[in-house]
């Protein structure tokens, strides 16, 4: 909703807003911006009567301003409405969807765009530190946009991406997940064909080749696809993985024909078939190699994945908005891959709708015996769900010492803080992985350790 805002702006529109709990790098975006929000919810932030309201889908019946809108009828849309009418008309819309890995592979596939001069837009759902912004109008053909499959609004219970008319289509997984919106994968994957059905002949999707549920997918698409992966069996494959002094390298092939090595900053399995992805699309686009190269060369990434938030006697703190399962798992396995040799602690927010439930929670639990320790949070919002649905986070941990790994689940973020501070030695990585704040887990984690001393 603050990039919409942003982006609203920049076209001319006079924007305020109301929410509650702002942090960056949202907050920052509005302030940079100059777009005034005001902390919390009430008719009168209504005043003046405005020409449109947005309403985000965090908002439901009951909210005093979005009552306000019902009753004096003020024109109200959608976030993603919004820019199907506004943003999208007169581009081709290059829509990336997946369960995982959307917003880097859209910030790669608008940064690549951008080093080849092609001036593109996009919309993303994270900070893109080589952009300094999380949406870029830049008037060229292209607009790459992060597609979501959570629900649109309260009163459009579409997922964003069938908003988006995608000319080519980017999929990059397909697991289950929002479940407080879908009952269990098939919901999920129903989604996944309205949109693919909404590709036309002309068009093109890039998909993960290997994955079964993507691959299944696929079968019903009325455009030619092209599949990518580390397996030889897909069109477009990534070989000789390594990585160097923080350096990513990989050769990429089509149909067996040589595209060379690209190297990026980019650690972790995961990124390499993110960046392929995008390497895919961009190719078909048009761009030629060497300025996809550069670009991936000098690509800093997204904030909140795998980014250092700083280091305090020897103990390096990384924050990561990974909150999957599988997410978990991938992340951690880069964060050895990128720091070799370092003791990795987990620190791990059941905050997402599906997190907080317990339908995953042994994956959850084997995906965070993969670090060397773990520790869980508490469950946002636990009175919102019944007792026999809520996340047990005492078997999570159970499940996670089983694998003969120290694990705790402590309540409040500096009771985390003191943990990690008194136990972490000299070399170990703390990963924070949260879809929020954390409550500030990395600040306060940080100051913990300076007061330890040496």
């Amino acid at each position: 909703m603050a990039t919409l805002a942003g982006m609203l702006a920049e076209r001319g529109f006079q924007v305020t807003g109301s929410d509650a709990g702002v942090y960056p790098p949202a907050s920052d975006m509005l302030a940079t911006a100059r777009i005034a929000w005001r902390e919390g919810f009430r008719e009168e932030n209504l005043d003046p009567r405005p020409d449109w309201v947005v309403i985000g889908n965090a908002l439901s019946r009951g909210n005093p301003e979005v009552e306000r809108v019902l009753d004096d009828k003020i024109p109200y849309r959608s976030l993603p409405a919004i820019v199907e009418d506004v943003f999208l008309p007169g581009h081709r819309s290059l829509v990336v969807a997946g369960t995982h890995g959307k917003t880097t592979t859209t910030s790669l596939l608008a940064w690549i765009l951008h080093v080849a001069g092609r001036q593109p837009n996009f919309l993303v759902g994270g900070w893109v530190q080589d952009f300094r912004s999380s949406y870029g109008l830049g008037g060229g053909e292209e607009f790459a946009i992060e597609g979501d499959e959570y629900d649109s609004a309260f009163f459009d219970k579409a997922p964003k991406f069938l908003h988006y008319h995608p000319d080519e289509l980017i999929v990059t997984s397909l697991e289950f997940d929002h479940a407080d919106i879908y009952p269990d994968l098939a919901a999920v994957v129903l989604q996944f064909q309205r949109l693919v059905n909404l590709v036309p002949r002309r068009g093109r999707i890039v998909a993960w080749g290997e994955s079964a549920e993507v691959r299944e997918l696929m079968a019903k698409a009325y455009c030619p696809v092209e599949t990518y992966g580390l397996g030889a069996e897909c069109d477009w494959v990534a070989g000789d993985l390594e990585l160097a002094e923080g350096v990513t390298r990989f050769r990429v092939s089509h149909r067996s024909r040589q595209l060379g090595t690209f190297e990026m900053r980019l650690a972790g399995r995961h990124n390499v078939l993110n960046a392929l992805a995008a390497i895919a699309m961009a190719t078909g686009r048009g761009v030629p190699a060497e300025p996809i190269r550069e670009a991936l060369s000098i690509f800093r990434g997204v904030r909140r994945r795998l980014e250092p938030r700083g280091e305090v006697c020897g103990v390096l703190v990384v924050e990561d908005f990974a909150h999957h399962p599988t997410a978990v798992r991938e992340t951690i396995a880069a964060a050895r891959w990128r720091w070799p040799g370092r003791r990795v602690w987990a620190a791990f927010e059941p905050r997402s709708n599906t997190m907080r439930r317990n339908l995953l929670q042994e994956e959850l639990g084997d995906a965070l015996a993969t670090a060397d320790a773990a520790v869980l949070g508490a469950v946002n919002r636990p009175q919102m769900l019944r007792d026999d649905e809520r996340l047990d986070r005492g078997r999570v941990v159970a499940r996670i010492r089983a694998a003969g790994r120290p694990a705790w689940a402590l309540d409040a973020s500096a009771e985390i803080a003191a943990l990690i501070a008194r136990e972490a030695r000299p070399g170990d990585l703390v990963l924070a992985l949260s879809n929020g704040s954390f409550d500030g887990l990395c600040e306060k984690l940080l100051a913990a350790l300076e007061s330890r001393g040496p």
